[in-house]
């Protein structure tokens, strides 16, 4: 089955590596950025549940997976979804649905890429922020005016209008609503 994956796949184009188990995969882990992993339920020794769970896990890498089963259980099926699986897959399966769902994942992988190297360069960016400019930065995303930034600060106003201005340039924000943004999309 695995091997009939395998060519079936490549004959789309899709890049793809086979392993012989669970735990095969994780001995050899690729060492890429992003993948999607399609894995069976029912395996000699690791089960794709396991596969599902240990990956999940992992910090470095983005790993979705996608399920074929021959031995479909709902509730497993719910667990599974609840662990982050993009696709669960019925067998027999028409191949066209695992390459739709193998598009899908792509898709997703590339915007869950764009969005972790949007988070690193919002964290390169505050990184960049003295101790001082970062309080004026979490007091901003607070709503505060720079009158109530610089009476919880002990600062005049004229000094916080200053650091507004050094986090702003920092920040590479023209104003306070870029500022938000940028901090929305970091999740803060």
């Amino acid at each position: 089955m695995r091997d009939a994956l395998i060519m079936l796949l490549r004959t789309h184009g899709v890049q793809v590596r086979g392993f012989s188990s669970g735990e095969d995969f994780f001995q050899r882990l690729p060492h890429v950025p992003a993948a999607c992993v399609v894995t069976d339920l029912r395996m000699p020794g690791m089960s794709g549940a396991e596969v599902v769970r240990r990956l999940g896990e992992l910090s470095e890498g983005i790993w979705l997976v996608i399920v074929l089963t021959g031995h479909a259980d709902v509730p497993m099926a719910v667990q599974l979804m609840k662990e982050g699986i993009v696709d669960f897959i019925e067998k027999p399966f028409d191949p066209e649905r695992l390459l739709e769902s193998l598009r899908g994942c792509a898709s997703l992988l590339t915007t869950l890429r764009s969005n972790r190297e949007e988070t690193h360069r919002v964290d390169e960016l505050l990184g960049l922020l003295t101790p001082r400019e970062r309080q004026v930065f979490d007091a901003l995303l607070e709503g505060d005016t720079n009158r109530t930034i610089a009476d919880g600060l002990g600062l005049s106003v004229r000094t916080v209008e200053i650091f507004r201005s050094k986090v702003m340039k920092k920040m590479g924000a023209n104003n306070l609503t870029e500022l938000v943004h940028l901090s929305v999309r970091r999740g803060l």
